[in-house]
């Protein structure tokens, strides 16, 4: 696929998954939460592309960063989406506004990354770096997210996210 198809094709799928962060959704708390991550960062990893041969040391740097970047991103959303359980003894997760701005930053900061390679020189394979950088957001993410899931009772409390603006929450999570 040529450059712009792609840009075009991840674009789509940030914006799927931030639109979709805003609706209500089962947590799952089955014990392989780390099996998409893993898989799409296997993907990622074994493209040829990803190193760029004349500038190791900077693509390794640039893809370290870009891992950095993706596991910062993924705690930030998971801390800033609220949870709670239902009578039933499901738990469901809703984004903030406080996880908008996680996932703003976090584009931000890819956005520059990719600026700093360009000027340096170094041949980026694109998708292969939102590929990591995915599958690191996801991992952090579904951790967390199966941790906080965890210390919630099966009751109607809300856990408040930060800035999450919930005045006077019942229960809060054990630290």
């Amino acid at each position: 696929m040529s450059g712009l198809v792609n840009a075009l094709a991840i674009l789509a799928v940030v914006a799927l998954v931030i639109v979709r962060q805003f609706r209500a959704q089962q947590i799952s708390a089955d014990k392989r939460w780390w099996v998409l991550p893993a898989v799409l960062g296997f993907i990622a990893l074994r493209e040829p592309g990803v190193i760029d041969a004349h500038h190791q040391a900077e693509a390794v740097l640039l893809l370290g960063t870009e891992l950095l970047i993706g596991l910062a991103t993924g705690a930030g959303w998971a801390w800033t989406t609220r949870i709670w359980a239902a009578p039933d003894g499901s738990v469901w997760g809703k984004g903030t506004k406080a996880s908008v701005a996680v996932w703003v930053v976090g584009i931000g900061l890819r956005v520059g990354l990719f600026g700093v390679g360009s000027l340096l020189g170094v041949h980026q394979d694109t998708t292969a770096m939102v590929l990591v950088a995915l599958a690191a957001t996801l991992l952090v993410r579904s951790g967390v997210l199966a941790w906080r899931s965890r210390t919630l009772h099966p009751a109607s409390f809300q856990s408040a996210a930060y800035g999450d603006g919930v005045p006077g929450t019942p229960w809060k999570e054990r630290a």
